[in-house]
């Protein structure tokens, strides 16, 4: 009886070992996917296209390891070397120069980890190594967009503007097409450009300094509603704010909304990086579990310009915050991602 009892428990032993190989060899859909994201800094929109990408890896089940560049390029190659050696499923890459998406897809490749770039305006796709995927708003078609509203609503007026980082692809896209569009149309007239590096004391300044330079403008493009919304506390207190001085921005954001609806902000674009975090996921994903075989993607997501219409309807003026409303635009407008989550 005892011997009997001893051999089953040496069975036991053995099929639990077997068992335990088995899980260590499971197929990569079996097993919890790690992916990094690196940020470039601490600005409102980063900080929502990372939540936006965590949101959809929980979803999915997956763990996502992020890290912070904060506008410092030697850093940010540091994060994307440690990522490769902590060997994650797949990688996105978000970053503030041109040369840090290169950069990453060189190392990426090489290592064999796919990666998505976010923010990139497809500059990274001009490079040799494969990427899966650049996903983008349509920064061109915004700044058309702005110009066409500037030039209707405002004719004769000139325009003063703050960017964001000079070095940063999208504002390079968006001037590429806005400065040329209201040279075109002849209307107005751009009068000063300066940097507000997405700073709003730095804004603030930039701002100030134009107005007592005696520069003569009556619309002021601002670059990001942080930015909008410390410059509007600044010409109200001044007794400026559309009095002469009218501002236009970007984002649809919970600091912007408010602004366009008591008047503060003339005009605005929604583009959610919430939104935007989690298509990167998502794009990434579907490569990784085999849904797609694409490479080289560039995906756009759609804007919509913010007007008392449309200001309280989330298919249009898409939240930052996370959602239910992501998954509904999801399906809508990107259904081969369907089952990812």
């Amino acid at each position: 009886m005892r011997r009997a009892t001893n051999g089953l428990w040496i069975i036991a032993i053995i099929a639990s070992a077997l068992l335990a190989g088995c899980r260590d060899t499971e197929s990569p859909d079996a097993k919890k996917l790690v992916y990094g994201y690196i940020t470039p800094g601490p600005d409102t929109w980063y900080k929502k296209d990372v939540e936006g990408f965590q949101y959809a890896a929980k979803l999915a089940g997956a763990e996502v390891v992020v890290f912070n560049s904060n506008y410092d390029a030697e850093k940010e190659i540091a994060n994307i070397e440690s990522l490769i050696l902590q060997g994650v499923d797949g990688m996105c890459v978000f970053t503030f120069n041109e040369s840090g998406a290169n950069i990453a897809a060189k190392k990426c490749d090489k290592a064999g980890i796919p990666l998505v770039v976010t923010d990139n305006a497809g500059q990274v796709l001009k490079q040799s190594e494969d990427i899966v995927a650049c996903i983008d708003f349509d920064w061109k078609a915004m700044g058309s967009d702005w110009a066409d509203y500037i030039a209707e609503n405002f004719p004769g007026q000139n325009i003063a503007m703050i960017t964001g980082l000079f070095e940063h692809v999208p504002v390079q896209m968006y001037r590429s097409t806005f400065e040329p569009r209201v040279k075109e149309l002849g209307k107005n007239k751009i009068v000063a450009i300066r940097d507000g590096k997405y700073d709003p004391s730095v804004a603030v300044n930039q701002a100030q300094d134009l107005i007592e330079s005696g520069e003569k403008f009556s619309v002021l493009f601002v670059g990001n509603e942080d930015m909008a919304a410390a410059i509007v506390r600044m010409l109200k207190a001044r007794k400026l704010l559309n009095n002469p001085i009218k501002v236009i921005a970007q984002n649809g954001s919970p600091v912007g909304i408010p602004l366009v609806k008591d008047g503060s902000i003339n005009y605005t674009i929604s583009s959610s990086p919430g939104w935007e975090g989690m298509i990167s996921f998502l794009a990434l994903h579907a490569h990784i579990k085999g849904k797609t075989t694409k490479v080289n993607q560039q995906i756009m997501l759609p804007i919509t310009p913010v007007t008392r219409e449309t200001i309280d309807d989330k298919t249009k003026v898409v939240p930052w915050e996370v959602d239910p409303v992501w998954l509904e635009l999801t399906a809508r407008y990107f259904p081969e991602y369907d089952g990812l989550y």
